[in-house]
């Protein structure tokens, strides 16, 4: 038997490391951060100056920066965690997006606007490959989808404060000081981690040895269909946390006080996803049901959710707030969806490629983003100016729900079973002879 196997079930049969729950929450914040760094702009943005300076369609071209950036990054980022190291590896991805976060001060024009967005987008695509291998090193099997909707729940966290954080600070402080401060935070973090991080006794050998090439990865078929479904489900996440606080001000004519109160809504229900979508699949774990096919009950039930309150949405809407349930359903969905998928890689592959897999899959996400989020900026401004804000918004919301039915439909039909990878394993053991 491999030792990569033993270490698993040392973690399922052993009491569980008493440092994991600290650990996780090194993760948490730091997703927090992320997206608070992330949306900021996209909330300055909404109404006052900067929304003046950046119309719809050179937003959506920003936004592609970052997804243009993010696939990049995620090509390269996982690989790099694996090879240096949780502790190394998660803190130079969090003072490369803090200091390109504090760059934004700077910017006085849209095509500066991207630059610094691009550079964002490089730094922040190694938070999920080193959430994902910290949660592989300090977790058991059974508690990894919990583990890790924990830690995402950070970005629906960040989202949540993002709104009146970014709102009041750019009301009293203006948009330079508010990016100044969001970024100051993080060193904050980055300081507390490096000198309390380590890699359990347990994972330390796995994590460090073995590395398996990425052009190795994607022969997989686990590897190359998970990177496709996030191709078509990623986006749809990244469309309701881009765009919501333009939908609210140019469907219905919110400003930038409601914005940030009321748009934090849908983000607070995602939060109960990341939780409540890792707690059911463990529960039916405990109820006898296999770890492969509790996690694929699991995201065909919240994919599908979400797939259908896009779609039917626009049918439904009848107000700002009738757009916000929809909104924090499919955000709900999405999020329970995401903390079983995250779970995955250390399902099927060696420890010592898990960040790896989850930046080659996260390359699909950054593909996807890029695409479509300009596709949507083209959209909305055209179907606004042939019809109206409303129909323009509720065919994207169409396509949204769309693109999550065919990444579900990989996932489902196309993935293949949750077991270990034995040829991988055997490549990562041939490599430690």
């Amino acid at each position: 038997m491999s030792k990569n196997v033993i270490n698993e079930e040392y973690l399922a049969q052993n009491k569980p490391l008493k440092m994991r729950w600290i650990m996780i929450s090194f993760a948490f914040v730091a997703t927090v951060l992320n997206y608070v760094h992330r949306l900021s702009f996209n909330y300055l943005t909404a109404k006052g100056p900067l929304h003046d300076m950046i119309p719809d369609d050179a937003f959506g071209y920003i936004a592609s920066a970052f997804f243009i950036a993010y696939m990049i990054s995620n090509a390269f980022s996982g690989f790099a965690i694996d090879k240096l190291g949780t502790r190394l590896g998660y803190s130079l991805s969090m003072a490369f997006w803090t200091t390109a976060g504090i760059l934004h001060a700077l910017a006085m024009t849209p095509f500066q606007f991207g630059i610094f967005r691009f550079l964002l987008g490089i730094g922040e695509a190694g938070n999920w490959p080193a959430a994902i291998k910290l949660t592989s090193e300090w977790f058991p099997p059974k508690e990894r989808s919990t583990a890790s909707g924990i830690f995402n729940s950070g970005a629906a966290v960040g989202a949540v404060v993002a709104p009146p954080l970014i709102a009041w600070l750019g009301i009293n402080f203006g948009w330079q000081i508010t990016f100044v401060v969001i970024g100051s935070l993080s060193y904050l973090w980055l300081a507390a981690f490096w000198f309390t991080y380590y890699t359990p006794a347990i994972a330390v050998k796995e994590s460090k040895a073995r590395i398996i090439p990425p052009a190795r990865l994607l022969k997989s078929r686990f590897v190359t269909c998970l990177t496709l479904s996030k191709v078509f489900m990623d986006p749809v996440w990244y469309f309701i946390t881009f765009w919501i606080g333009r939908y609210l001000a140019d469907v219905y004519g919110w400003n930038l006080a409601q914005i940030g109160w009321f748009a934090m809504f849908p983000f607070i229900v995602a939060d109960f996803g990341n939780i409540l979508g890792g707690i059911f699949t463990q529960f039916i774990i405990s109820k006898g049901v296999a770890i492969p096919k509790a996690r694929k009950i699991a995201v065909g039930i919240f994919g599908l959710t979400m797939a259908l309150s896009l779609i039917l949405g626009p049918f439904l809407i009848s107000g700002p707030m009738g757009a916000l349930v929809v909104l924090a359903v499919a955000g709900f969905s999405y999020a329970a969806y995401t903390a079983n998928t995250m779970a995955f890689p250390a399902d099927v592959v060696p420890a010592s490629a898990t960040a790896s897999v989850w930046g080659i899959a996260s390359v699909g996400s950054g593909l996807g983003g890029f695409i479509f989020q300009s596709v949507s900026g083209v959209a909305i401004k055209n179907l606004s100016g042939q019809f109206n804000y409303t129909i323009a918004y509720g065919s994207v919301f169409i396509g949204y729900g769309i693109l999550a039915l065919i990444g579900l439909s990989i996932i489902l039909f196309a993935l293949g079973p949750l077991v270990k990878d034995q040829e991988l394993q055997r490549y990562a053991d041939q490599q430690n002879e």
